[in-house]
């Protein structure tokens, strides 16, 4: 109990100051707020975003103020000449796309990663071993970014046989649903595969050297068995921990591609009010992201235990 309220309070101090960090976002603007979000807005517009910025005030209050309207779903107001609109329905239909995108991007990588590091660390220094991480190597090379490109141009518009960026619903059909997203997640997941094969292969090469393979060997168990019940679980645990690591990587990653096949999710939704100066709502899209990273990768740490024995005995004597 005592190592679960340790870690419960580790994650509410790590949120604190990741959200203080976002919030610093606006204090660190050139010259006067107003002016850099609302230049062009009436003067009843800049004088609401002083008032529900709080900006007359210390940055302790201002910080208190965000953060208490954060908690609360209340994300900021969009600050333009024609008027004052709120964030929060933007994020709220923006959100789901991203986490879409990076679902369908973690299980195209689980899928295809994971056999190909078993299989080519099976089969180490034959031509699939060579042909893999050759393949590896050039995906780890190509940009995600480019990929996508690439793809949107050759399969999109050349060969017609998916839609280079036109984003469907579910609620539209899973087929077309999964049509227009199989593109961006492909480019997503392209150079997370290639990294977590080649990672897992080294894993599963020093694995099979074990002593516990060698007797699972002599005592006739069948290679299929030795490979997916012994020697994947300990090999994968430096997969996780780097899967954690990478989760920025992939909200980055899907931050690009969105923009590429104009997704409307959060990293299109950031890009563009990136583009307007409206950075009260860049404040609370980077903490919802940021958020997101740090509740991930907690969530890895507890997997981690469950499937490291020694990091669950550890924990036990804390």
């Amino acid at each position: 109990m005592g190592f679960w309220l340790r870690r419960l309070g580790r994650l509410v101090v790590v949120l604190i100051c990741v959200s203080f960090f976002s919030y610093l976002l606006l204090d660190l603007l050139p010259g006067d707020p107003v002016t850099t979000i609302a230049a062009f807005a009436p003067a009843s517009v800049r004088d609401k975003l002083k008032h529900d910025a709080h900006l007359d005030e210390p940055v302790y209050e201002q910080y208190w103020h965000w953060l208490s309207n954060f908690s609360h779903g209340n994300l900021g107001n969009y600050y333009r000449s024609s008027g004052v609109d709120k964030v929060a329905p933007d994020v709220s239909s923006s959100l789901p796309v991203s986490l879409q995108l990076m679902l369908y991007s973690l299980i195209l990588t689980v899928l295809i990663a994971i056999p190909l590091g078993v299989f080519s660390a099976f089969w180490e220094g034959t031509w699939f071993d060579r042909l893999v991480n050759a393949t590896a190597f050039g995906a780890i090379a190509f940009p995600d970014f480019a990929l996508g490109l690439v793809l949107a141009y050759v399969v999109g518009v050349k060969l017609r046989w998916l839609p280079p960026g036109q984003y469907a619903h579910p609620s539209q059909g899973l087929v077309k649903h999964f049509r227009s997203m199989a593109l961006p997640a492909i480019s997503l997941a392209t150079g997370q595969i290639a990294g977590y094969m080649r990672l897992l292969r080294t894993d599963m090469i020093a694995t099979l050297q074990e002593d516990f393979i060698t007797m699972a060997k002599a005592k006739g168990m069948p290679s299929r068995h030795i490979l997916w019940r012994h020697a994947l679980r300990p090999s994968s645990l430096t997969v996780l921990t780097v899967a954690g690591l990478n989760v920025g990587a992939l909200i980055g990653g899907a931050v690009v591609i969105e923009v590429v096949f104009q997704l409307p999710g959060m990293g299109l939704l950031l890009a563009s009010n990136i583009r307007a100066q409206q950075f009260i709502a860049v404040q609370s899209i980077v903490a919802i992201l940021a958020i997101g990273y740090v509740v991930v990768n907690t969530l890895i740490d507890l997997l981690y235990m469950k499937l490291d024995p020694r990091v669950r005995s550890m924990a036990a004597l804390r």
